[in-house]
């Protein structure tokens, strides 16, 4: 999860406290330094899924948890869509 300048200041911090406090056994979250898409934040990067979702909200985090980090299945509305394409 992105927790750059940027992001921060769209709230990057709560974002990533909501997924600290929503554990998933053999998910590591981690904060990390720019992710290269600034203004699109704040942004979180599955990995090794390379799954990309952007303007991530708090109220959010509950539904990519449960649908795409125990499920497994990409939450589609939450996509970026310049690495995946809506069409």
């Amino acid at each position: 999860m992105c927790h750059n300048r940027t992001c921060k200041k769209q709230g990057a911090a709560k974002v990533l406290a909501a997924l600290t406090n929503l554990p998933v056994p053999d998910v590591t979250v981690t904060a990390s330094s720019c992710l290269g898409q600034c203004g699109n934040g704040p942004m979180v990067l599955v990995l090794p899924d390379m799954v990309w979702y952007s303007g991530v909200q708090p109220h959010e985090i509950p539904l990519l948890v449960e649908q795409h980090l125990r499920c497994g299945e990409r939450v589609k509305q939450m996509l970026y869509y310049r690495f995946h394409p809506q069409g």
